[in-house]
């Protein structure tokens, strides 16, 4: 323990030097500005800034670079909770209440309670990392491709058991996503699947048109079927902070987002947006009032945002400790560390320990900026409603579909937009619910690996994935909660038939 403090101060030595300071901050303020605009995305800006880092020093380049990727979780909840669109993936559950947070009039609340909960869940994820980061590292190490499938299985299943709308509908919305997570190139045999000789498509769907379409382009073709609430444009300057209940309600989503995401953020995938949609779930699941989620329930905002931003910490241990990257973003970040003749890995606490050390202490630094960077700004951010939604409107489309092209200037990707906005309008015509369309898709691509490789270890025997403990234990749990689900609905339906025949005989002949 004490190692860990003298390296720790060590590591506080380098963050505030003025230079690391600077950028620490400069990765902050540009990662809340990502995180806010729709369709760019903390991968994009970090791709973007990355050739900006090669006149600096190893631990400048990758504070800054990861001061856009966990500044963008913050940024990322200002467009959700205003004006229903993700500004970045992870923000998508936000959208759900923080939008009619915003429509009752507590914009503001919203955003500051979005804005806490970020601080406290990243400052968590900073301590964990700081102490528990080498066992992590070794149990995620023992997590081969059978492990990863059964992990991302139970995922999905949990998804479905925690959501209280129909299981049969959110299975199916996952399985569109899967079917849609399997469009492009082959990885294993090269060849092109379902992509209609696109070529653009040979990546795959990108989840930032996915997102932004269905939950944006969705809501503005919805909004002229149904009144819009003219108070949310003019909000008291007494509604701004939270109110103590809302306070009291907020607590305990927090910590739970807060250990469930840093616990999701050490498994390789896209693990903020993945714990955003689980935490969401769990709450919904646990409330005593689930019929208020989707209407503006307080936790529906501070539950998914506290778990984005730790798994976005978490995500960093096999990152450091192991040189394994949990994604796209991670895998970026370790270019920028070889691009600096910094190799992540084991070797990195003994080879580089002001790099490493240096870079936890800024993350604690780079949080308080960024608490005090979003606070203060809750009264500006809430002053976008009084725009007239005339203006409004045609303004968020353009920047719709500026962001969904500036990812890959690609075209494809802007039609991709307009496709999901109607699938999305058609979706809340018919009472769908599309997250689960977009958690598919984004698990997809490595569960679909995953899989692949298992088989071709055991020469095509699915018996691989119940002979390994870890593996088996997870896929038990999943049949466990499907047989809960069964028997859950089985016995709502006998209530249902016993009160039906209730009403029958009690009715006069």
């Amino acid at each position: 323990m004490e190692s860990t403090i003298d390296s720790l101060l060590l590591g506080f030595s380098v963050a505030f030097q003025p230079g690391v300071l600077l950028y620490a901050f400069l990765g902050c303020v540009v990662g809340t500005l990502v995180g806010m605009l729709p369709g760019i995305g903390p991968l994009a800006g970090i791709s973007i800034l990355l050739p900006v880092t090669f006149g600096l020093d190893a631990t400048r380049a990758i504070v800054m670079l990861a001061g856009i990727y966990y500044g963008s979780q913050y940024g990322g909840s200002t467009t959700s909770i205003l004006m229903r669109i993700p500004g970045e993936a992870a923000s998508v559950m936000t959208c759900i209440d923080g939008y009619a947070m915003a429509q009752k009039g507590r914009a503001g609340a919203a955003l500051c309670i979005a804005a806490v909960g970020s601080f406290i869940a990243g400052t968590f994820g900073v301590i964990a990392l700081t102490v528990i980061a080498p066992p992590l590292g070794a149990f995620a190490l023992r997590f081969g491709p059978p492990e990863y499938t059964a992990l991302l299985i139970l995922g999905l299943v949990f998804l479905a058991y925690m959501s209280t709308t129909s299981l049969a509908r959110t299975l199916l919305m996952a399985a569109v996503g899967l079917l849609l997570g399997c469009i492009g190139i082959d990885v294993m045999t090269g060849h092109f699947r379902y992509a209609f000789d696109i070529p653009e498509l040979g990546d795959g769907i990108g989840i930032v048109p996915v997102a932004v379409g269905l939950f944006g382009l969705g809501e503005i073709l919805s909004t002229p079927s149904r009144t819009v609430t003219a108070k949310v444009t003019s909000p008291r300057l007494a509604e701004l902070m939270p109110t103590r209940k809302e306070w009291r309600d907020s607590a305990m989503p927090i910590a739970r987002g807060s250990v469930l995401g840093f616990l999701i953020g050490i498994v390789p995938g896209s693990a903020h947006i993945i714990s955003s949609f689980l935490s969401y779930a769990l709450e919904k699941r646990i409330s005593r009032h689930p019929e208020e989620f989707g209407k503006g329930a307080v936790a529906g905002v501070a539950g998914p945002e506290s778990a984005n931003n730790a798994a976005s910490t978490g995500a960093f241990v096999p990152m450091l400790a192991l040189g394994l990257p949990t994604g796209p973003v991670t895998a970026v970040l370790m270019a920028a560390l070889l691009i600096h003749g910094v190799p992540p890995g084991p070797q990195l606490v003994t080879q580089h320990p002001q790099v490493f050390w240096g870079f936890i202490a800024s993350m604690y630094v780079g949080n308080l900026m960024l608490l005090l960077l979003n606070l203060p700004l809750v009264g500006m951010f809430v002053s976008v409603l009084r725009i007239p939604y005339a203006y409004l409107y045609p303004l968020i489309i353009m920047f719709c579909i500026i962001g969904v092209y500036e990812v890959n200037h690609s075209i494809i990707d802007v039609w991709i937009m307009l496709v999901m906005g109607v699938v999305g309008y058609l979706l809340r015509k018919f009472d769908f619910d599309p997250a689960p369309l977009v958690l598919g898709l984004v698990i997809a691509p490595t569960l679909e690996m995953s899989l692949r490789q298992s088989l071709i270890m055991s020469n095509g025997y699915w018996t691989i994935f119940f002979e390994r403990p870890i593996s088996g234990v997870l896929l038990a749990i999943g049949a466990g909660l499907l047989i809960l689900s069964t028997v859950s609905y089985l016995l709502k339906r006998k209530d249902w038939r016993a009160k039906l025949a209730e009403a029958e005989a009690s009715e006069p002949r």
